[in-house]
């Protein structure tokens, strides 16, 4: 830790990698993590991240300009590989030589590519076992999901999932799922990563495009407000506790709501009817492929979410959040966020230092 003309430094091998100033990243979240959200991020001296797979390749290709007009700082992008137009995007991702692509779900078959310009490949794991896997196959660092995280923790909460994965590998981690401020910062150094990754808390910054409605909901839960199953998106996930999330538990297998999301997921993805159904089988071909009632779901909760975050619907719509949310208390600036977890991590650990005989 260090002091540059006033400001607090934290340097860790995630800083001395992707060459930026706060061990800290904006995770990739779906239709929030926007051009004006990354560009904050990354101008406040974190790690902006895109998220594309709600992108055709056009869309991903603009957007990466846009972020290049709006910060000169290093930024990546997000894919899920299992999802349609995954190596579409990846290859403009490659194109565009984005300097840190970040993936989920697949195998990473474009890492000597990245490599080729100096880009760095970074996965996200959730199972202690699949981060050593993820380094055998190139990977520079890895993202650690925890299960209080939004949408798809495993079983293994954070406290226990980062030292299991830091004894197991040796490249910087970035610690997910429950980390809103300093103290989580320092807490998640102590464990063995190399700094955070914050979802839900930057859901709620001036910058978010997140609906205001759902912002104040965030901003009113308790850690007790959120809620855990399958049925949001076909796979286990944590999405904010909305009188439609937990009708969704109860109710059946979507049938009429799956059609209808499935059209949506088209329309927007600008895939012809033939595309879309040659995506729909190799998604479930894929080694870590869903089956169909998987994608009828991810189908009506893309639907949902969208409700969530353009219309503010707060009866018909859900929104991925993690249990952090019991923490946030305010909707601050980017910056005013970034650099308060910074003096509360001091704080923090100066606190820990203080312990000692």
């Amino acid at each position: 830790m260090a002091k540059d003309e006033g400001i607090i430094m934290f340097k860790t091998r995630m800083t001395q990698m992707f060459g930026i100033e706060h061990p800290i990243m904006l995770a990739g979240m779906n239709w929030i993590t926007e051009p004006a959200l990354v560009s904050a991020v990354c101008n406040a001296g974190g790690l902006g991240i895109l998220a594309i797979a709600r992108c055709n390749p056009k869309e991903t290709r603009e957007n990466i300009r846009q972020i290049r007009k709006m910060t000169d700082k290093p930024f990546g992008v997000n894919q899920i590989l299992v999802g349609p137009g995954a190596k579409e995007n990846i290859a403009v991702a490659i194109e565009e030589k984005v300097p840190i692509i970040n993936y989920s779900l697949g195998k990473p078959w474009f890492v000597n590519d990245v490599h080729a310009y100096g880009g760095k490949v970074v996965g996200t794991i959730a199972i202690a076992r699949h981060a050593a896997k993820a380094v055998r196959l190139g990977c520079d660092a890895l993202v650690i999901t925890g299960h209080e995280a939004a949408a798809h923790g495993a079983a293994a909460t954070s406290m226990v999932l980062i030292p299991i994965v830091a004894s197991m590998v040796d490249v910087p981690l970035i610690a997910a799922g429950g980390f809103y401020d300093g103290r989580g910062l320092a807490a998640a150094l102590a464990l063995g990563a190399d700094g955070i990754s914050m979802g839900s808390r930057f859901m709620v910054v001036k910058e978010s495009m997140v609906h205001e409605n759902f912002k104040k909901l965030c901003i009113e839960a308790t850690e007790q407000d959120t809620v855990y199953d399958n049925v949001f998106d076909g796979m286990d996930g944590r999405v904010l506790k909305t009188k439609e999330a937990e009708a969704m538990m109860k109710r059946g297998f979507p049938l009429v709501e799956a059609v209808e999301g499935a059209l949506l997921v088209k329309r927007l993805m600008n895939l012809s009817f033939a595309k879309f159904v040659g995506v729909s089988i190799e998604m479930l071909k894929a080694e870590e492929g869903h089956p169909l009632m998987v994608l009828a779901r991810q189908a009506v909760g893309n639907m949902k979410h969208l409700k969530a975050l353009n219309e503010g619907d707060v009866e018909g719509g859900i929104l991925f959040a993690g249990q952090c949310c019991g923490g946030i208390q305010d909707n601050p600036t980017t910056k005013e966020l970034i650099d308060r977890v910074i003096r509360e991590a001091e704080d923090a650990l100066a606190k820990l230092n203080s312990y000692r005989a």
